[in-house]
């Protein structure tokens, strides 16, 4: 078979499997088996492919037809411009995301930043790397997870704390900025959602309690003895939870709480400070 051949072949198996952007999805798994990119594709096209290579491409065309999802299967995706290695310990990282770490960005320069709920680490990682913190801790109550993240703060040569930690069980110390992207879809929604997520994403980092709101509760009413005055106090929420999330932020105390849109226009950030005038 030449590399054009088992590129159709791989966009017709993931079709067959009603996988979602099949073409794109058989591209990225094509890229990975035979390290090409598009202009070698383009030039070498009707060469022919080795067999092994096809059948390693073969088996991963297995794993995304059981619906797998693609980061799952190739352990690589990228956030804010940073290589992330992930496995079905941690949740994917999304771009959506990047609007959280974009935000945390304009205020992290010389400060003391905590990750809570950090999983593969994207988001603290992120701000170690680019953001000119004083320092970072990234906190999380499963083992592996913080497996991942250290093993993405190695990858990108972040210099960061771990911390096993239940919440704020095990967090010691003041920060200036403590960000977190928790659970925060409600138990009852998960097994709606696409295959990808509720079979194969951790549902520990999914189940945000029977309204989603459950961590967002606990970190609020906790916070306030970890943040230093004046410290800022960052969430990723679901898309229609940035009145409830910013009502508890006012309920205990937070100023200037703010609900900031994601790319799509939809709420995606709620943040607030400790000290200064309510607005």
């Amino acid at each position: 078979m030449t590399y054009r051949d088992v590129l159709r072949m791989g966009e017709q198996k993931l079709s067959m499997a009603d996988v979602a952007e099949s073409g794109l999805n058989a591209w990225y798994l094509f890229a990975h088996c035979f390290s090409m990119d598009k202009n070698q594709f383009f030039l070498r096209g009707e060469e022919q492919a080795p067999e092994l290579a096809v059948s390693h491409f073969n088996r991963l065309l297995d794993f995304r037809r059981r619906h797998i999802p693609l980061e799952y299967i190739t352990h690589e995706t990228e956030f804010m411009g940073l290589p992330f290695y992930v496995d079905e310990s941690v949740l994917i990282p999304r771009q959506d995301t990047e609007c959280l770490v974009e935000e945390v960005l304009k205020v992290c320069g010389g400060k003391d930043v905590l990750d809570l709920c950090t999983g593969s680490g994207c988001i603290g990682i992120s701000l170690a790397v680019l953001g000119n913190c004083s320092s970072v801790t990234l906190s999380d109550i499963s083992g592996a997870a913080l497996e991942v993240a250290e093993r993405n703060a190695e990858k990108n040569g972040a210099d960061v704390y771990m911390v096993k930690s239940d919440l704020f069980q095990t967090i010691g110390g003041k920060y200036d900025v403590i960000v977190s992207n928790p659970p925060y879809i409600p138990g009852g929604v998960i097994e709606g959602l696409m295959p990808e997520v509720r079979e194969h994403e951790p549902r520990l980092a999914l189940d945000g309690g029977e309204d989603g709101l459950s961590f967002y509760r606990s970190i609020i009413s906790e916070s306030r003895m970890f943040l230093r005055e004046e410290g800022m106090l960052f969430f990723e929420i679901g898309c229609d939870q940035g009145m409830a999330v910013s009502k508890l932020m006012r309920a205990a105390g937070f100023c200037r709480c703010e609900v900031k849109k994601d790319l799509a226009g939809l709420d995606r950030i709620v943040c607030g400070q400790i000290g200064g005038e309510h607005v």
